[in-house]
């Protein structure tokens, strides 16, 4: 049994990575982060990024921290 640890992410090293969707939908496999959505006060923490389908351009906004869920996601492009 391999056990895969989820990638450690630093929120500032985001922006234009790549990622790979382990169970694609709509022929979207590939995709980038976009966009980093930083909260209006700096001192709260990042929540939120873009992220782009490569195929379709499709944008989809969600938690960055899904990324580290290895059942969903991998970073780079596989």
């Amino acid at each position: 049994m391999i056990i895969v640890k989820p990638p450690k992410l630093n929120p500032r090293k985001l922006p234009r990575s790549k990622w790979t969707a382990v169970a694609p939908q709509n022929r979207e496999k590939h995709f980038i982060v976009s966009k980093v959505l930083w909260p209006d006060d700096p001192a709260l923490p990042l929540e939120m990024i873009e992220l782009e389908a490569v195929h379709s351009k499709r944008v989809q906004v969600l938690p960055w921290r899904a990324l580290q869920d290895t059942s969903v996601w991998r970073q780079g492009w596989h």
